[in-house]
Parts: C-alpha cells; structure tokens; sequence
C-alpha cells in the first residue's frame, strides 16, 4: 500500500470510531496494524471535506464490487496466485483449504524481537533457522540481533542449508512452540529456508554485523558463504539497475525516504536516481540534499533498507529484474 492508500485508509478507520476500528484491525497483518497505526498517529486534523472525500470513493468502490462468488476454492486460489506468483502461493493455498493451523507462528509475527530472542535463545540452531524462515526476513533480523555471534552463525547457516520442511518436521516444530504449523502427509514439502532466504536477512543486519556472520559461514563452508554473498543485494548495488528499473522504483518511494538515503549515497549512485526524474523533481532533490544538516548513519541507513526492501519487492513480483554475477538470476 502506497503513502496516499495509508492516508485514506486511516482517515477511514478513524471515522468508524474505536470500537469498530479494533475489528477491522484484527483481519490484518501485524506489519498492516503497524504502518497504519503510525500513520493515524502522525494525523493530526483532517478536514471534513477530505473525511468526506475518502468515503465517498470507498462507498463507491464498494458498490461497483460484487461479493458473489460461486466457487470460493477457485477464488482464493486465483487471488494469491495473481498476487503472490505460483510457487509463494502454493504453500499458503494449502494451508488454507487444507485447515491448516499457523497461530503459532502467527503469535510470533505480533511479538517484539527480543521477546522471540528469548524464547528461542536456547533452541537448537535448526528449530531456530526452521522457525526464522516462516517470518518476515525484517524481523528475522531483527531477532537475529538480539543473538550472539556464535548462534547468528549457526543458525544462518542452517537457513542457508535448508532446503524444505518436511510435514513430519512441522509436527516437531508444533511441540517447541505450542502446535506452530499443522503437518500431514498431504501437505507439500515446504520451499522455505536456502540460500535466498539467509542472504535477505543477512541483508537487513548491516552495521558490520553481517560481515561477521558471513565469516562465520564462510568457515564452515566458504562455498556457500560465496553463494550468499552473490544474492545479498547493498544499497550500493542499486547501481546496476537499468534505468527503466530505476524509474519503477522512485514510483513507490517516499521523496522524504529517498532524501535521507541518499544523503550518504556515493556521488555516481545519487545521479543515477536524480538521472532518473524529471528536471524539475532532479533540482527538488538536490536543494533538499545540499540544505539538509548533518544526520545520523543509523537514520541514513534505516532508509536505505526501505529502499532495498521495495526493490526485492519489485523484484519478486516481476516488475523489475536484478542481475548480478553475470547470471540472469531474480533476488
């Protein structure tokens, strides 16, 4: 969802009044709750007519739709195979029309990271990688942080080496954390985990952290340690983006996000962006970085990871294509 739909959908639920608006946050993701509750936070005073304005079209809207659905396995099967892609819609098509039980990962995706540090802290490595890889890589990381060095090692690369959760191993896993996942016999083979899923997170601990983990791999084994280091995608790869790639990416990112990032970008990366947008947006752009004071790395860097998180979303649904290594290879 775009800034301007985080807006409208806040005002929305702002209208419907406390009670109300508690339903409906109950139906979404804790990443949704997040981003829309620090959006009706920054609110302040909204004006009647934009009140007006946003339930009018959401009335509308609603009213163009019909909910009659004749075949409702064929329905949700087509909707997450359009919006996620085949292979990342297969697993969640059979857990739901197959009954499939996931609160207890669901309660982890609600839980703080050090909270869920706390709880796996004295797993084993391969329950900690096999319950890391059914999270967001955001929090994965986040969790990870709260390891030490050793155990971030460990657990990497199990996450890197682990090519798929059989039913029987979710049952195991359903005894460490309270019935997490459901398994039977009918249930397919998992495509969690691997080389990917390690290099995102490890992508999203920067601050010299994933250095570390990778020569931690690196002496286990130094060949898979390469082959992570080949999907990790740095805010400095941006560069070897196409410019049609480029222009698909500054459509989704936020001018304030983008200022920030750029802030402490190398100089041929902050041209390749402002080579990127009209001449009038290009000389916003650089007035606002040459008035902009000094700012914190952390600050620079947390608004980098925004920007490498839509372009791996980008990239996941096809829009644009990362290359790298000379492979013709998705990240």
């Amino acid at each position: 969802m775009d800034e301007q739909g985080l807006n409208d959908a806040a005002i929305m639920l702002m209208s419907l009044g406390e009670e109300e608006a508690a339903e409906v946050f109950k139906h979404l993701s804790p990443k949704e709750v997040q981003k829309l509750g620090e959006t009706i936070a920054r609110m302040r005073a909204v004006s009647r007519e934009k009140v007006d304005e946003v339930i009018n079209r959401f009335s509308n809207d609603a009213a163009a739709q019909s909910l009659l659905v004749s075949d409702t396995s064929n329905y949700v099967r087509s909707v997450l195979k359009r919006a996620l892609g085949d292979d990342k819609a297969a697993l969640l098509i059979d857990r739901i029309l197959q009954g499939g039980d996931v609160s207890g990962i669901e309660s982890l995706k609600w839980m703080d990271p050090l909270s869920v540090a706390e709880l796996l802290r004295n797993e084993h490595p391969q329950i900690v990688a096999a319950i890391l890889v059914h999270l967001d890589p955001e929090q994965s990381s986040a969790i990870l942080m709260q390891l030490t060095d050793r155990q971030r090692g460990e657990i990497l690369l199990r996450v890197a080496t682990l090519e798929g959760i059989q039913p029987t191993a979710l049952k195991d896993l359903n005894e460490v954390l309270f019935k997490v996942l459901a398994g039977g016999d009918k249930i397919r083979k998992s495509s969690l985990g691997g080389v990917k899923a390690a290099a995102e997170m490890i992508n999203l601990l920067g601050s010299g952290v994933d250095a570390v983990v990778l020569e931690s791999i690196r002496g286990y084994d130094p060949d898979l340690a390469q082959k992570i280091m080949d999907k990790m995608f740095v805010f400095d790869d941006v560069m070897k983006l196409d410019d049609r790639a480029i222009q698909t990416v500054l459509k989704e990112v936020a001018s304030e996000t983008l200022i920030v990032a750029l802030k402490a970008a190398a100089p041929e990366l902050r041209e390749k962006f402002l080579g990127n947008m009209s001449t009038r947006a290009a000389e916003a752009l650089r007035e606002d970085l040459e008035s902009r004071g000094p700012m914190r790395l952390s600050e620079v860097e947390a608004q980098q990871k925004e920007i490498l998180k839509t372009v791996r979303r980008l990239a996941d649904e096809g829009q644009i294509v990362i290359g790298g290594g000379g492979e013709d290879t998705l990240v």
